[in-house]
Order: structure tokens, then sequence, then C-alpha cells
């Protein structure tokens, strides 16, 4: 088994592990290996270029991970994670936010996250931020080039004239924490339309001139090396020949930034997890943490489309590109319901269920903020080779379904305003035939999608919270030199786009690193 050595290995070249590699190897004292199981993604239009995104899913570059049979939700689901350099970053819409004060306050006040106040974690996104808006609020010098989407689409410039006759109005996203209104997103992408990914904002400027920064692409990482002390050594990781096993030596710290589906599976296979549970699979416990893989959290996602009048566009950059955010019930410090506009047809649930669909269509998609519906991560045995099983518990919490059943009630009230009529043709679902609440939440439990923002896996909390696997420095409880950085560790779902978040999770990890030292 060959070795190689390093001060600090990050083990999942995504959002956030992309971040905390290179800002700790701006130390030039300092060795670090960035260790990703997929393939690069420098060069590759294919994940380069962001109108080619919906091409992705349930690609090459997806693990492609299918849900368990949902007993209130849809068990069609599957979670798309990406396998490529800048993890889902390299995947995703690129809708860009900056994570709301109220959330981070709240990680800090009801979980006893300190350190993790706006006050003190705002000021990252700003660092990480080359933003298109003017004022001393937002960043212009940092890695992440984010810009508003030009308002080219007239189908999206009559849907912010219909919110605004219903009393949503026009706003500009990352004006402040978000508020109640509708508008053109904000995206991480460049000029050009390359993706502002975490690889291409992090990485492609200095993986090749940082001398003491290694990007080792194609390893997959197996279990991580825990010593008779219980530090954690190093990572063991299968190479891309398939057959030979490498550990990856950390004299310093390994940091897993795997994400929140693998990076509670890589843990639990490391003796880390539910005790019960991993015995169950026949791993050894280390560490019995019953938080690892237990609070996963998303945001659910509803469709309701409409065939369109007109010819609907025909190029975009990226076809998602509106928000709406508004409240369902009044003295909200944050709207608990948010809708993506989508410019092109999203049928991808709907068609097995036998509802009509239409290739010239627009759609709105409610989904709940702040779901409160929890599942779980479990290794499906020892092998890690096997995918995990991934049980989201969708509506599980009645109060996401009371949140979408209204969503779904908004957005017809919405495209019923003068400024849609001469854009909106036949409701193609659910339908006009599908009225009462009950059969709004029999068509959503069996048609629902995902936004893809799996969260909260392990949670962060503080130390003395036994259900909390991490510390408020991101260090694993019961095991020295190991931090998980990415989106697995919030407390508590944002009620946003969560990818910017989690690259503000790298760069707190980075500096909690360094001023530990």
């Amino acid at each position: 088994m060959a070795e190689q050595r390093f001060d600090y290995v990050v083990v999942g070249g995504g959002s956030a592990g992309a971040a905390v590699a290179v800002r700790l190897s701006e130390d030039p004292s300092v060795t670090v290996a960035l260790i990703e199981a997929g393939p690069s993604d420098v060069g590759d239009d294919a994940i380069l270029q962001l109108t080619r995104w919906p091409a992705l899913l349930e690609s090459g570059y997806d693990w492609d991970y299918l849900v368990e049979p949902q007993e209130h939700g849809n068990s069609f689901m599957r979670h798309a994670r990406a396998k490529v350099l800048g993890g889902c970053s390299s995947h995703n819409s690129c809708i860009a936010f900056w994570p709301p004060a109220e959330d981070l306050d709240e990680w800090a006040a009801d979980w006893g996250c300190t350190g993790w106040e706006s006050e003190k974690t705002l000021p990252l996104v700003r660092g990480l931020e080359n933003n298109d808006q003017p004022g001393d609020r937002h960043g212009h010098d940092g890695p992440v080039r984010i810009r508003n989407i030009a308002p080219e689409d007239p189908a999206g410039v009559a849907i912010l004239e219909a919110c605004a006759q219903a009393g949503i109005p026009t706003v500009q996203f990352n004006d402040g924490t978000v508020v109640k209104g509708a508008g053109f997103f904000q995206t991480n992408a460049l000029d050009n339309g390359v993706r502002s990914s975490s690889s291409v904002s992090y990485l492609h400027p200095v993986m090749d001139t940082r001398a003491n920064l290694s990007v080792l692409t194609g390893r997959w990482a197996k279990k991580l090396v825990i010593d008779d002390s219980k530090r954690c050594t190093g990572v063991q990781v299968l190479n891309p020949d398939l057959v030979r096993t490498d550990t990856i030596h950390a004299d310093r710290e390994v940091i897993v930034s795997a994400g929140a589906i693998d990076s509670p599976k890589l843990l639990m296979l490391s003796g880390i997890g539910p005790a019960a549970h991993l015995r169950e699979v026949g791993v050894d416990v280390l560490v019995d943490s019953p938080g690892v893989g237990s609070h996963l959290q998303d945001h659910p996602e509803g469709v309701i489309q409409w065939d369109a009048r007109k010819p609907m566009v025909t190029e975009s950059l990226q076809w998602w590109e509106i928000g709406i955010f508004t409240n369902t019930v009044e003295g909200l410090d944050r709207p608990d319901l948010m809708f993506h506009f989508g410019n092109t047809p999203f049928d991808m649930h709907t068609v097995r269920q036998g509802y009509p669909t239409s290739e010239n269509a627009f759609c709105l998609t409610p989904n709940v903020t702040k779901a409160r519906s929890r599942g779980t991560v479990r290794l499906r045995s020892r092998d890690f080779r096997d995918k995990p099983r991934v049980d989201p518990r969708y509506f599980s919490d009645p109060y996401d379904m009371d949140i979408m059943t209204y969503g779904i009630k908004l957005a017809r009230e919405i495209v019923a305003q003068p400024a849609m009529a001469e854009w909106a043709g036949m409701e193609l679902f659910p339908g006009d035939a599908v009225r009462t609440d009950d059969e709004i939440a029999d068509y959503i439990t069996r048609t629902h999608n995902t936004v893809y923002h799996p969260t909260g896996s392990v949670p962060m909390g503080s130390p003395d919270d036994p259900g909390a696997p991490l510390d408020p420095q991101l260090r694993v409880k019961g095991v020295r030199g190991l931090r998980v950085a990415d989106a697995s560790i919030m407390p508590n779902i944002v009620a946003v786009n969560p990818n910017i978040t989690t690259m503000m999770i790298g760069e707190k990890c980075a500096e909690m690193i360094r001023s530990d030292q």
C-alpha cells in the first residue's frame, strides 16, 4: 500500500473543500492534499458551461443517490450529488445567496454554535465574493464572481409584474437579508457563462503553480485512519486503477468535506456514528455518536406548470432565473415559502403519473425554506462501494405539506394576474380539477422533487450537546485531528439556496484551523 504524507488532508474537492484547501495552502510552510473521488473539471465544458447543467443530473458526474421508500413523499426521488472537482458547485444552477443573518444568529443562539454569529461569518461571505453590486456591503475582490442575471426573459419580466400585482414587490437579492419579494437571481457565474464554482474560483488559479497544494482526483475515500489514541492520522483511498489502496497521511489534521451524504457515510465506515447501527452492519464502534447521519434536512419542492401561449426563450443562462419569497403567515422574520420560476418544462415526476406536458411551458416550484422534517443517512453495508441509504422522510412533519399546499394555491393566484394573461395557457399539472387541500397534498406527495439541498447530517452544536457530532470549531467529538466542513454541519438549514453558505463554511473552517496553530 503506497503512502503519501501532508500536513493537512482535505477529503472532498467540493464547495467547501476547495476553499479549505486553497486557504490553508496560502501558508507556504504547510503542505495540503485535496482528495476528490471524481475527475477534474479543467477544460470540461460539460461541467464549466452553466447553461448545460441539467444534463449533469443522472450522468457520470453524479453519484445519483436514490431515496428510500417514502411514507409521505415521492419514492421515485433521487439526490444528485456531484462526482467532480468543485462538487455540487460544479453541478448545480449556481443560484447565489448570502446566508440570512437570522439563520446564522440562530445557529449561535439556539444550538450553541459560538463564533458563527452573523457579525463573525458574513464578513467571510464578503471576502469570498466579487459581486457586481456596488457598495461596501459587498466584496469586490474575492475569488467567487457573483452577478445579477440580466432581465432578458420576457416571461420572467411578466412573472415579476404579476407578483407585484399580487402584492409581492420586486427586490434586489443579496441587498440585505432575505425578505418578502421577487427578482432575478444573482448567480455565481463569469460573464462568459462559465460557472464560478469553488473549483473555478479557488483551485484553477493556483493548482498548477502552488507547490504545496496537491490536488488528487480519482481517489475515492474508503476509510479514515484513526490510531489507538483516537487521533485521525489520514485516510485510505482507492486509486484510479480501482484496485490499489493508498494511505494519505495527515501530520496535523484531516478535514472531511465530502458533502451531506458522503461525509456521514465516511464517518460511519470509520466507526464514528450511532453504535447500534454500526454494529448492525458489522462496523467496529470507535465513537458512539448518535447524531451522525441522523438530522438530514432538505428543501422539498413541488411544481405547477402551464402551457405557454407565446414562445418561451430557447437560450438561458441556467433556466431558473427568478426567485419569489413570501410568508404564509404574518410576523415571520424570514419568508417560509420560496418559489423558483422555470422558463423551461419541468415534468420529471409528473409524466409517470399521467399528467400532460409540453415543450413550450413555464412553471413555478414552491419549496419550504425552513422544512421541519428530518431524515437519515445510513450505511447499506460495511462496503464503501455500496451507496448509502438516504431517507429524507419528506413531509413526515405536516408543517412542510401545509407550506407547500399554500404555495400551489399562491402560484395560481400569481399566474392569474393580468401581467400573465398573454403567457398562461392551460394548467398542465396539477390541473384545474385539483382544488382542495387534500387533493393538492395528494398531488404533491406523488410528484414532488427536491431542490437538491441536503444539509445537517453531521451537525455542529455546543461542546456538551450529545446530539451534535461536532463542536463549533467543526471538530469531531471523541477524535482528535479530525473536522468536518461542508453543508452537513448546519444545525438548521438556511432559508435560501445554500451553496454560498457552504463555501463560507469552508472559509470559516480554514480560519479556525489557522487560529489554532
